[in-house]
């Protein structure tokens, strides 16, 4: 089955926690602190893979979470780092914040890598708090915060080349011959109902067809399967139009052409723009007066057109010279006007290190803030230094200054987190 869209959770690692540590040997009464820092957490990576061609496996699995950091350890160990969490994925894949609806990367090539959330940084032991001062910190800092995100991944195939056509004018069949790929081929509307691939070798010159599922009147309307396919052709450098020429399904090849250019239009002018040749197809079953119509309406709007019977090899050698030697004078297409939302460390955000406050309905004075969490969460309540750095902190980011405007008097209570104490002026 293809599938072209899914959705995920995934979670980094959080950084592992410094540890409060004492050395104890013989003979060395006063060994002070030697607490080692924490590993930094996994991250959580997007790879971009040549070797997959769906999003078949995110159907299964939805949720990805990298491990947590180790802690650190006594005599000045480190906890140990995490391992990234590598999640791969077709070249082609747009990784987007589902809660933004932002973009955060667009992986083109095989081996690019996107690191869509951040392990958290290791925490640091006691003895990175030493100093002249405070000879014996009784604290550590805690691990930095992991990072949660929904996340919306979309495939769009990368192709040279895109077949664009109605259902049942031999697109698939033309693929086949013309690559080693094998789709399934029927006499019957809708055989193709998920795009394929394939590789093009022409003498010293190699090119990626796609075989686009057939598209109907309405397809940029959702009719059919047009608006599932429509956004794979927006990848490709060029299009080649396959028609049939012989009207076996009765209709007019012309108005086939004009049909589905205008939905090609209608989708997106960018779309309807890209360079394009024409193949009237199953020639060998078409009346001369048919084809030499068509040929004359499409040339008038300017358009090269090449006869081929797929089936039998006819003409086709012809056509694909024509779109190698198409291709050489196409530039790369230049990269789509796509606003990218770097993700930053959440220890790098703007607000990190901004603390909140707010009034419960009991009167009760709440503080928080992320930074903030994080020392809280280092605090050793049981230590008066490590109470003094967390009242330090709070006071150099004029927060005391802030509650007495807001009304805070001796005996009210001030909360940060689950921890309350009560208010009196120096």
């Amino acid at each position: 089955m293809f599938v072209d869209k899914a959705q995920i959770y995934i979670k980094s690692g959080k950084g592992g926690n410094g540890a409060v540590s004492f050395r104890r040997e013989p003979y060395v009464p006063q060994g002070g602190p030697d607490g080692g820092n924490g590993g930094r957490g996994g991250s959580v990576v997007f790879l971009a893979d040549r070797n997959l061609r769906t999003l078949m496996d995110f159907r299964y699995k939805k949720k990805y979470v990298a491990e947590n950091g180790e802690d650190g350890r006594g005599k000045q160990q480190y906890g140990k780092d995490a391992e990234d969490l590598i999640i791969k994925v077709p070249v082609g894949t747009l990784i987007k914040d589902v809660a933004t609806g932002n973009v955060m990367a667009d992986l083109k090539e095989d081996g690019q890598r996107f690191v869509a959330a951040k392990g958290g940084k290791g925490g640091k032991g006691n003895v990175q708090f030493k100093n002249s001062v405070r000879q014996a910190p009784n604290f550590a800092e805690s691990g930095g915060f992991s990072v949660e995100r929904n996340i919306e991944l979309e495939l769009k195939l990368i192709a040279d080349v895109g077949l664009v056509g109605y259902p049942n004018v031999g697109k698939s069949t033309l693929l086949s011959v013309c690559t080693s790929a094998a789709p399934k081929i029927a006499d019957y509307h809708f055989t193709t109902i998920t795009p394929n691939l394939g590789v093009v070798n022409f003498y010293d010159k190699t090119f990626v067809m796609a075989d686009i599922p057939g598209l109907i009147e309405g397809a940029s309307e959702g009719l059919g399967l047009g608006l599932d396919f429509l956004k794979h052709i927006e990848r490709t450098r060029m299009l080649i139009h396959v028609v049939d020429v012989s009207g076996s399904e009765g209709r007019d090849p012309s108005q086939d052409f004009d049909n589905i250019n205008k939905e090609l239009r209608n989708y997106s002018e960018k779309l309807a723009s890209k360079p394009m040749i024409v193949a009237a197809n199953k020639i060998d079953m078409a009346e001369d007066e048919v084809v030499e119509k068509f040929s004359d309406y499409v040339k008038s709007k300017g358009y090269e057109v090449y006869y081929i019977s797929a089936p039998i090899h006819e003409g086709v050698d012809e056509l694909i010279k024509a779109v190698a030697a198409k291709l050489d004078t196409i530039s790369e297409d230049e990269e789509e006007d796509i606003v990218f939302y770097n993700a930053p460390d959440p220890e790098d955000e703007p607000d990190f290190r901004d603390i909140n406050i707010d009034v419960d309905d009991n009167g009760v004075f709440v503080l928080t803030g992320k930074q903030l969490r994080k020392i809280f969460d280092s605090t050793n309540f049981n230590d008066t230094g490590s109470l003094r750095y967390l009242y330090k902190y709070i006071e150099s980011k004029g927060v005391f200054d802030q509650l007495i405007e807001e009304g805070l008097e001796d005996g009210d209570t001030v909360k940060v987190f689950d921890y309350e104490f009560e208010y009196y002026e120096e």
